[in-house]
């Protein structure tokens, strides 16, 4: 039988179970320091706070910000900033004063003498927050800096060395891989990693957890065919080829395979020509599995990816193994120029660099056990300010996308006669789009927030709570504006959020429900779901739905109980592929620190001249005094990157090919690493040989990249294509 002690424990670790009494013992000391703070005369009379005193800080702080910025935080507030110094993630409501309980905190730590990262998930956010927080961060002597994509060199040294540095998560890891293969250590950019606060934590720590960030170099042109592009259009589905049940992975059925070898001239699968295959299966993952306007849209003759779980456009993302040069031909577009990795890091990795993490959101609950299991994270929930009036509709279901779509219409219809403001949050970019059209039809005039204009993106969602507003949006919705309702908006109910489907995560459809009731404005909300929408399809495809009533509404209780169980579904699959990723990472990321630490030896001291001496002594000591030390460095820093970028290589090659391990009864996880611990034994050894042999050569071959560059993987979304060999034989197997 458990223990009192263990029941007790494990109540207390229960998502949101961090309490706040402590918090707020010393907000309620600060209020009583309050009256001597609002009797200085000057700003510059504040104290600069005692980070040992936190109540006195809080006090100084809120006044602080009063003064500065016209915000006196709220108690709320104030609980937050405090669970952030604690090193929690804080759930905070929509428009409950995040971005200012986020700036508290990053100065309580920048005032205990710690270098701060405050990561947000765009430019537009970290460059706002930036200036707008300035004042208060000046008026308790705290520097504070900003970085974007089109930050320059200087600009970004400039930022990183001020107390505190907002920056997107991507841009920050670009930054330290670039600094990964500096030659010059004055070079460097960003410093040692040491507190990193990070906004919409749940969007950085677990939607980006698995994007890898790349250095790449030594550009070539894209090699994808345009002639197959043109091919894979002439095949059917459910004949030439079949799309599995999560719709992750496309593959020829045998009358496929025959028409296109016929086609062709060629046998698809002869070993010693794979190269035709692996260029049908990515034309054929292009033209099956990925949607223009849902999945990436073409701007500027480009294509670029949209984010899945913000709606966004992801800047510099790209698809992997020749995805993206495949996308490119489906388009008729140019292909884009590849190249070799040379170094790369995931989101997770990235953050877990740093020895201090907290965060903020509004929907971090949900997720408490990825942030406990992979960031060591708990969640204190801060309570509202005013309590929340938002009324939440049950979810209005359909038994087909038209009867949904009309359905919506007339609703929105309905209620913009009455003057009251509607938000509609769409799935992609393309039901945005087809929305905004239906309503048009109707004499209607929505006003879309998609990929397609996210620079706008502020400035539209600002203006959603007008009186007879109709804004259509993609999932990005405007996280980080507060709607501030109109003139009268408030009497006709407050902003009405209607959702077109449910998302596959719980979160996105809370964060969308969110925008409206903020600080105890009224608002709805109501979800229109369909029994063929995506997620019912691919997640609970054996399903029968429940028939509609007479008057076209699915309301017997299985309907609803068939959505939520598609999401759970959903939200499963999700958390074993951000699992497994780790699984596979984690050793990388261990080899990483390793061979860092060396470099970083060899880059700012003289473990290199120190080796190559030891080495070969007569040649040392036949080289030029004044520059051989620089000279070794050179060489050791060259067969480091040059060893680490092929070890990369032979990582990405292993892990391609180990799932078919588990056809000869063994762990594909076990035998990735044992064979990656291998491969990084012997990458050492191979340093000290190539090191030597370029020390003793007349004249060295130290040539790197003529261009680097950085971008985004996308994670292959539908596995290897070991993944789908073996897929099927198991499937085979099962059917025998």
């Amino acid at each position: 039988m458990a223990s009192f002690k263990g029941i007790l424990r494990n109540l207390l670790d229960r998502p949101g179970g961090v309490p706040l009494t402590p918090y707020q013992k010393i907000v309620k000391a600060a209020e009583g320091r309050a009256e001597r703070l609002r009797e200085l005369r000057e700003l510059d009379e504040l104290p600069r706070p005692d980070m040992s005193d936190l109540a006195e800080f809080c006090a100084v702080a809120r006044e602080a910000a009063d003064r500065t910025l016209g915000l006196r935080p709220y108690d709320v507030q104030l609980l937050g900033t405090l669970a952030l110094l604690d090193g929690k993630v804080a759930e905070m409501a929509t428009g409950e004063g995040k971005t200012l309980s986020g700036a508290m905190a990053a100065a309580g730590y920048a005032l205990q003498g710690k270098r701060v990262h405050v990561i947000s998930v765009n430019d537009y956010l970290a460059k706002r927050d930036a200036e707008w927080m300035g004042p208060f961060y000046e008026a308790l002597g705290v520097g504070v800096g900003w970085i974007d994509q089109n930050s320059t060199p200087e600009e970004r040294r400039e930022a990183y060395a001020k107390d505190v540095t907002y920056g997107p998560v991507s841009e920050i890891g670009f930054d330290v891989l670039r600094d990964r293969l500096r030659t010059d250590a004055s070079e460097i950019i960003v410093p040692a990693p040491e507190v990193a606060l990070i906004d919409e934590a749940d969007s950085v720590l677990v939607d980006e957890a698995r994007v890898p960030l790349v250095m790449a170099g030594a550009a070539d042109p894209g090699n994808a065919v345009p002639e197959m592009a043109a091919l894979v259009r002439q095949l059917v589905r459910g004949y030439h080829y079949e799309i599995d049940e999560q719709a992750r992975n496309v593959y020829l059925t045998p009358k496929g395979a025959d028409t296109v070898e016929n086609l062709l001239g060629v046998d698809l699968y002869d070993e010693h020509e794979p190269g035709t295959l692996i260029e049908l299966n990515l034309a054929l993952h292009a033209h099956a599995l990925l949607t223009r306007d849902v999945d990436y849209i073409v701007r500027d003759g480009k294509v670029q990816l949209i984010n899945p779980s913000r709606g966004r456009v992801a800047l510099l993302q790209r698809w992997p193994n020749g995805l993206q040069a495949a996308v490119e031909a489906k388009e008729a577009l140019a292909p884009s120029e590849k190249g070799e990795i040379l170094d790369s890091i995931t989101v997770q990795g990235l953050i877990r660099r740093y020895p201090q993490i907290c965060g903020m959101t509004g929907t971090a609950v949900a997720v408490s056990e990825q942030l406990g299991e992979f960031y060591g994270l708990k969640v204190a929930v801060i309570p509202s300010n005013r309590p929340c009036v938002r009324v939440d509709e049950p979810d209005r279901i359909y038994p087909t996308v038209p009867d949904k779509d009309a359905a919506l219409v007339e609703e929105i219809q309905t209620v913009h006669e009455t003057g009251r403001p509607i938000l509609i949050g769409t799935l992609d970019v393309a039901e945005s789009e087809n929305l905004a059209k239906l309503l048009q039809r109707r004499g209607l005039e929505p006003v879309v927030l998609n990929a397609k204009n996210d620079a706008e993106e502020a400035a539209i969602i600002a203006r959603a709570g007008e009186r007879g507003a109709i804004t259509v949006s993609t999932q990005m919705a405007g996280r980080g504006t507060d709607i501030r309702l109109g003139e009268g908006v408030a009497e006709l109910g407050g902003l009405y959020v209607i959702g077109s489907g449910r998302h596959a995560s719980s979160r996105l459809d809370d964060q969308l429900r969110g925008r409206a009731g903020r600080q105890g404005d009224p608002g709805g909300s109501v979800f229109f779901v369909s029994m063929k929408d995506e997620l019912i399809t691919q997640f609970v495809p054996d399903e029968r739905p429940p028939a509609a009533d007479a008057d076209g509404v699915v309301r017997h209780r299985r309907g609803a109980y068939l959505v939520g169980h598609a999401q759970r579904v959903a939200e499963g699959v999700n958390l074993e592929i951000h699992r497994n990723t780790w699984r596979y990472t984690r050793l990388l990321e261990h080899q990483r620190e390793l061979i860092l630490e060396w470099r970083d030896k060899v880059l700012h001291g003289d473990a290199a001249a120190k080796a190559l001496a030891e080495a070969d002594p007569e040649r040392w000591a036949a080289m030029p005094e004044d520059t051989r030390e620089e000279t070794a460095r050179q060489i050791v820093l060259y067969a480091i990157d040059r060893c680490w970028t092929e070890h990369l290589a032979f990582l990405t090659d292993l892990r391609e090919g180990i799932h078919l391990r588990a056809l000869g009864r063994m762990s594909p996880i076990d035998e990735f690493h044992r064979e990656a611990v291998a491969e990084y034994k012997a990458l050492l050894a191979e340093v000290e040989k190539r090191s030597l042999e370029a020390f003793e050569a007349p004249e060295p071959d130290l040539k790197r990249p003529t261009a680097t560059w950085t971008y985004l993987v996308q994670d292959n979304p539908f596995g290897t294509e070991w993944d789908r060999i073996l897929k099927r034989v198991t499937a085979a197997s099962r059917r025998g």
